[in-house]
Formats: C-alpha cells, sequence, structure tokens
C-alpha cells in the first residue's frame, strides 16, 4: 500500500475540539503548534482547549453515558472491529502521521499501529465477554447475584511516546464496557489522536449511536483540563499515562470525588544478565528493551546489571550493536533510531550522561548530540557506572545504556529492587530454577525471562510501587471500567 505524505495527512485532519460528535474550534479561539523533533518545524496548529471546552466535553459525554451504556455488547463489539479494520488499512498512514509528530522510524510507528489495532479488536472481542454470576447462599436463605455495569464518564489521559497504542489501550476497553470518555491527548503529538477519534467519530454516526460517547480536547495545559473535570462530580473514571510527579498530584484530585483511577507511572527497569546467559540473546533483547523509540518508553531498560565475569565481554557486545544504529529523520530509509521529544529532553540526557562521566563512568560509545537540525542523541553505552549515578537511579527517558557489575544472585536482587518504582524488570539466565526465584522476587509489575519486550494487548500492562495503580490490558484492564454489583434475592 502507497502511504500518503504526513504533510497530506496532517493538511486534512480536522485540528478542534471533538464534542459531541462536532469537531469545532477551541472557545477561545486559541491554537499551538505541533513539531517534527527530527527538524523542529511546525507541522500542524492545533485547537489549545481549556476549561469550556473541558466541561462542553463533559457535558456530551454524560448526555451519551446512559444510552451508550443500553446500547448491546455486540453493537459496541461490531463498532470497535470496524475500527480494527479502518486502522489496519490505513496503517501506513497512521505510521507516517505518528512518524511526523513523534520522530520515531517508520519501522516502529508501524508496529505501534499493529500493536494498537490489537487492543481494538482484543476489546470488541471482550465486550460481549462481561461476565456475572448467579448462585444459592452458604446459608439456602436467598440467591446472590453479581453484576457488572459501566462505570461512568471517563477522562483519559495520554502520554506522548505512544500517541496511538495508548489512546487505543484506554478507549477501546471504555468503550467496550459501556463507558463515555474525554481523551486529553499529549500536547507534543496530538495529530494521531485526533486521527483515530475521526475514525471512532464517523463510525458512530454511520451507525447511528451516541455520537458523544468519544470526546476529544487538545490542550497545550493537561491542568486546565483535568482540574475542572476532576473537580465535577458527574466524572466516574481517571486514566493516566505519564510521571509519577503529576500521577500522584491527579490522584489527589481525584481523592475528593473518590474516582476509580489507572494510573501507569515512571519506571527505572532493571537488565539483568547472569553468568550462564545467553550474551548473543541478551544484546538483542537489550536492543528492544532500550533503544525502541530512542529509548523514550516507559518499559526501556533503564539500568543494566551485569554479572562481573561476564561484564567486559557483554559490554564490548553491547557496544558493537549500539555502533550499528543508525541516527536521523525516522522517515528515512535505514534510519534506526529517531530523534528524542524536544530539545529539554536532549539537554537532560546530555547532562545525565556528563555527571556519570565526571563520577568515573567510560563512555564506550555515543555520549554527544550529533551536529545536526533535530533534537538527537548518540546511542550510548557507559561502563564503571556507580550505582547511585543518576543515570542509573533516575529514568533516563533516552538512547543511554549504563552498566554496572553485581558479583551474586542476592546482590544483584537488591540493586533491581532498590528503586521506588516497580514497572518492569528483564533477566537473562538459562537457570530455570533462577528465572523462577526472579519472577517471584522481582519488585515489578511485569517481568521478563529472556525476552526484551513484554507488551501485549491480551496481558496486563501495569507496575507495583510508584509505578501505579491498576492495569491495562487483558481482562484487567477491561475491569478498570466496570463497576461491581451484588443483588441479594
Amino acid at each position: 500500500m502507497t502511504s500518503t505524505p504526513p504533510s497530506t495527512v496532517a493538511a486534512n485532519l480536522p485540528t478542534g475540539v471533538l464534542v459531541g460528535g462536532r469537531w469545532r474550534p477551541a472557545r477561545s479561539g486559541a491554537t499551538f503548534e505541533v513539531e517534527d523533533p527530527a527538524t523542529t518545524r511546525p507541522i500542524a496548529e492545533v485547537a489549545d482547549g481549556a476549561e469550556a471546552d473541558a466541561r462542553d466535553a463533559l457535558d456530551a459525554a454524560v448526555a451519551a453515558s446512559e444510552p451508550w451504556r443500553r446500547t448491546a455488547p455486540r453493537v459496541r463489539a461490531d463498532l470497535l472491529r470496524a475500527v480494527f479494520d479502518t486502522i489496519t488499512a490505513r496503517a501506513d498512514d497512521i505510521a507516517a502521521l505518528v512518524t511526523a509528530e513523534g520522530g520515531k522510524p517508520l519501522a516502529e510507528s508501524r508496529a505501534e499501529v499493529a500493536y494498537a489495532a490489537e487492543y481494538v479488536r482484543w476489546y470488541g472481542e471482550q465486550a460481549v465477554r462481561v461476565e456475572g454470576l448467579a448462585r444459592r447462599a452458604p446459608a439456602g436463605t436467598h440467591h446472590q447475584l453479581v453484576l457488572r455495569r459501566p462505570v461512568g464518564p471517563a477522562l483519559l489521559i495520554a502520554p506522548w511516546n505512544f500517541p496511538i497504542a495508548m489512546i487505543a489501550r484506554k478507549v477501546a476497553p471504555a468503550l467496550a464496557a459501556g463507558c463515555t470518555c474525554v481523551v486529553k491527548p499529549a500536547q507534543l503529538t496530538p495529530l494521531t489522536t485526533i486521527y483515530v477519534a475521526e475514525l471512532i467519530r464517523a463510525e458512530l454516526e454511520a451507525r447511528d449511536l451516541p455520537v458523544g460517547v468519544l470526546n476529544v480536547v487538545p490542550s497545550s495545559s493537561a491542568r486546565r483540563i483535568s482540574e475542572p473535570l476532576l473537580a465535577d462530580p458527574r466524572l466516574r473514571k481517571l486514566s493516566f499515562t505519564g510521571s509519577t510527579e503529576v500521577g500522584a498530584a491527579l490522584l489527589a484530585a481525584a481523592a475528593p470525588s473518590v474516582l476509580r483511577t489507572s494510573m501507569e507511572l515512571g519506571g527505572n527497569a532493571p537488565f539483568l544478565v547472569f553468568a550462564d546467559a545467553d550474551l548473543d540473546a541478551a544484546v538483542e533483547g537489550a536492543l528492544q528493551a532500550k533503544m525502541r523509540n530512542a529509548g523514550q518508553t516507559c518499559v526501556a531498560a533503564n539500568r543494566f546489571l551485569v554479572h562481573a565475569s561476564v561484564a567486559d565481554e557483554f559490554a564490548v557486545r553491547l557496544t558493537v550493536a549500539f555502533d550499528r544504529l543508525v541516527v536521523g529523520h525516522g522517515a528515512d530509509e535505514g534510519v534506526t533510531v529517531g530523534p528524542l521529544i524536544e530539545r529539554g529532553a536532549v539537554d537532560r540526557v546530555a547532562e545525565v550522561v556528563q555527571q556519570a562521566a565526571d563520577g568515573g563512568a567510560t563512555v564506550r560509545t555515543g555520549g554527544s548530540a550529533p551536529a545536526r537540525e533535530g533534537y538527537f542523541y548518540r546511542p550510548t553505552v557507559l561502563t564503571g557506572v556507580a550505582p547511585d549515578a543518576r543515570v542509573v537511579t533516575e529514568e533516563t527517558f533516552g538512547p543511554v545504556a549504563p552498566v554496572v557489575t553485581f558479583g551474586d544472585e542476592d546482590e544483584a536482587l537488591r540493586l533491581a529492587n532498590g528503586t521506588p518504582f516497580g514497572l518492569v524488570a528483564y533477566a537473562y539466565t538459562r537457570d530455570v530454577g533462577r528465572a523462577m526465584r526472579l519472577a517471584e522476587e522481582l519488585e515489578a509489575g511485569m517481568v521478563g525471562i529472556n525476552r526484551g519486550m513484554v507488551s501485549d494487548a491480551s496481558a496486563p500492562f501495569g507496575g507495583v510501587k510508584m509505578s501505579g495503580l491498576g492495569r491495562e490490558g487483558g481482562e484487567a484492564g477491561l475491569d478498570e471500567y466496570l463497576e461491581t454489583v451484588y443483588v441479594a434475592l
């Protein structure tokens, strides 16, 4: 299939707020620019929504809530299946848009579109499988029914780094469960969300379904959208993906209304390599776990904890692999590493790398930004890194792999768990017994054993400790949008 140039796709997009099935300008008339991070040039202007637009969107979601709740599960399932088919048919155009506003290489963008489509298909299939319970009470005095029903209108706040996958992971289960939505797309990457929202809006309209089911309010300030909605008692659900700091503030704002919340927050993923590991497989897994989207993923390996006996060999092989990566504009052929999302991201990566080097770490490759337009940073391998260096203790969100050595399994676990975060952990070992111990002892919501990628639409995604609450994906992701009601009769 021949894709449409991203500039053409962007030019043909609606750029307003979507309220009650109609795209319109923000009430203030304000807009903000969306730029290509590989060139720093603007590619579109989008409505800059504010409090009045957020309230309009919630009004529409509330008005559609009851008719959508009563819509047959099969109808909701068929809608999602049709959206899956359309996303799949337009995958090349959507991938080009993902690359244009987010920077990632086209191959990664295509993979993200396929991943997002799987969430839509999965939850379309799950919409007709919401189960309850009917039984006689143990005392024999009555019968017990357990019913599941939609939570109600939901506010979905998405991150910039996976602009279609994260929207699909939130919107699809919400619609499948019978909830209506107000979506706040990321300021840096709103165009893909707008594109998909228009696909859903068109399907709702074509099927004569409530068009206020999905509402979208782009804004340069998430707070201008979240604050009025979280204070409104009609909102019953909040789903957020982003930093722990912002997530904690949103939880505090949601507390007075006792909202149902799903929080997928920051990570600091350890990548453990034991002495018995297949080093070729470990390096391949490291590239997957570290370098997707130039390291700008919440599940990116942030700390490479390697047994001292194989640390030098692993570092040599990883450096060779990093040197083969091609940095450039994501739309260019052969590019495997795109830009970071903005100038501040480059500056932060450069700062933590320099601090590590000043602390005695060795830069094996990379360690600087190339002299070119755009927000680029070279893939970097560091060895001799102190366990308390910022590049180890903080989520870097960039293409940097710091290698720290350990002596035995106990020390590896102590280092891996020595963080307030616990989203995902990776480990490479041939010892099945050790693999089982790691699965039980690693403090993370997800564990990849001899795998550099764990995400799957049919599996629960989420963390422990300060990495979040609740789960997205799998059956658990649908549960986040359903209430449990017990009936005694």
